[in-house]
């Protein structure tokens, strides 16, 4: 318990103070640009907790996790595939490096040349940006899996299956979790991105239009939301990270104690 609070006493204290910091010296700042915090608590909780939580903030959220859960299935499984077969890997890997250096922003207007305005346009530019990083990660930590292992299968006649689900992605995991850790982060910036750009609803949309509109306490709602929002989506990762992948941290602490 000692530790425990300890370790949340170290990882919050300068939250904390950079809130209280905040608090005190825009209470007395009189500047356009920097309204007082408790203003924009204020206005946070009117327009993000009341008036436009079922509106903007759940179609936001809609599209980030439809689209980053398809970028997961197909770059996980596209990254099997190309790693486990030589033709495909020969076949798609100069195709995947090229695709993946092209900025999402880029893929905007063609976006809405062939799907228009809607949520769709927002899930698939979503999961196009973000599936690359999963793909790459599963690619080499299927590679650099023990080839001791895949002998030892070959030898039990292991079928492809179990192979597979049992053997060839639990070595790979630590590497795949990276990968998606990555993803998500990039699905996030996309989505906002995608709404500033092309979108009349969401928490992107709402915050560039306070901006243009001169809405400066709305705006400054709008990024302390997306602050909070990241936080909590990397946090809820790392705590599901280290459910799936107990057993490697504790063969890692063992092997640091010897």
């Amino acid at each position: 318990m000692r530790r425990r609070l300890r370790s949340f006493a170290i990882e919050f204290w300068l939250p904390v103070l950079i809130v209280v910091l905040w608090w005190v010296g825009s209470a007395r700042a009189d500047l356009v640009f920097y309204p007082p915090l408790a203003e924009i608590l204020g206005r946070f909780q009117d327009l993000w907790l009341f008036d436009r939580f079922f509106t903007d903030v759940i179609p936001s959220l809609r599209n980030m996790l439809v689209g980053y859960a398809l970028s997961c299935l197909v770059g996980v499984g596209l990254g099997v595939v190309v790693a486990q077969v030589r033709i495909a890997r020969h076949a798609l890997e100069p195709l995947v490096h090229f695709l993946r250096s092209i900025p999402p922003v880029a893929l905007v207007p063609i976006a809405i040349l062939v799907l228009g305005f809607g949520p769709e346009m927002k899930m698939t530019i979503i999961a196009f940006s973000a599936v690359f990083a999963t793909l790459i990660a599963t690619l080499d930590g299927v590679r650099a899996a023990d080839p001791v292992l895949a002998e030892v299968t070959r030898v039990y006649r292991v079928s492809g299956r179990d192979r597979l689900f049992k053997v060839i992605l639990p070595a790979a995991a630590p590497q795949i979790l990276s990968g998606l850790q990555v993803s998500l982060q990039i699905a996030f910036v996309v989505m906002i991105t995608s709404e500033m750009l092309a979108s009349t609803e969401g928490i992107g949309y709402l915050t560039i239009l306070a901006q243009q509109t001169f809405a400066i306490t709305d705006m400054w709602a709008g990024m302390l939301l997306l602050g909070i929002l990241g936080y909590l989506f990397n946090l809820l990762f790392t705590l599901a990270e280290r459910r799936v992948l107990h057993w490697h941290i504790g063969m890692r602490s063992q092997a640091k104690t010897h």
